[in-house]
């Protein structure tokens, strides 16, 4: 982790993220003087889960891998977080600490603003608190879709559901595949590297997708969307 500073060549010198178009003068102000810029290297972590949290993060560029952290080297994935979104939105209305841990996929840069000044706006500014709340509740509408299909889809359900939430990323972002290890496709479908390994290379010997390496290329879209819906 780096702070970036006016003199760098990385630094955005404004909020541009329609969120903060809804800020005063005066609040903005307050925004500026509470946030620092920093650039985050693939592999650092930006939260910890039950860690303290004192500020929140804005992600400006850049991959994020949201998860749950379980027991030994278990985890669960959640989902890829893109430039635009808040990470540690819901220590702003609950707890003081981190409810999950997020990683940089890429290079990030972000803005950490201290959670008071966001709390402080929110307050006093409808709108602004209004856009976030409507993304902390979809936020919740994504994890509850998560915790369904985990409780009651079979694995190929799972991992068809996993394998089009990441291509849909794809079509977004640079190729999301590549950046990801089978252990963490396998933490998006919360079963064994093993088993995964196994249903990508059945997929594969059906059409379904192609494997080169780690990357993953999706081929019959249709096919996957019958798996997901049979669960």
């Amino acid at each position: 982790m780096k702070t970036i500073t006016e003199n760098d060549e990385a630094f955005l010198c404004d909020i541009q993220a329609p969120c903060f178009q809804l800020l005063t003068q005066e609040e903005m102000e307050l925004i500026r003087t509470s946030k620092t810029q920093v650039l985050f290297r693939k592999g650092d972590n930006l939260t910890k889960q039950g860690a303290f949290s004192s500020y929140i993060l804005f992600i400006l560029t850049g991959l994020v891998r949201q998860f749950i952290e379980g027991t030994g080297s278990r985890n669960f994935n959640l989902r890829i977080m893109r430039p635009g979104e808040f990470v540690g939105l819901s220590s702003v209305f609950t707890n003081n600490t981190y409810s999950y841990s997020a990683i940089a996929i890429t290079s990030c840069q972000a803005y950490l603003v201290e959670k008071a000044a966001i709390t402080d706006i929110i307050r006093n500014n409808g709108m602004f608190g209004f856009d976030i709340i409507k993304r902390y509740i979809e936020q919740n509408v994504n994890l509850y879709g998560t915790i369904h299909n985990l409780v009651y889809k079979q694995m190929n359900g799972r991992l068809a559901d996993a394998l089009l939430s990441l291509n849909s990323d794809n079509e977004q972002q640079e190729n999301v595949f590549s950046l990801l290890s089978r252990k963490d496709l396998a933490d998006f479908v919360g079963i064994s590297m093993e088993s995964v390994v196994k249903m990508l290379k059945s997929y594969e010997k059906e059409g379904i997708l192609a494997l080169n390496e780690k990357d993953i290329v999706i081929l019959n879209e249709k096919a996957l969307h019958e798996i997901s819906k049979r669960g």
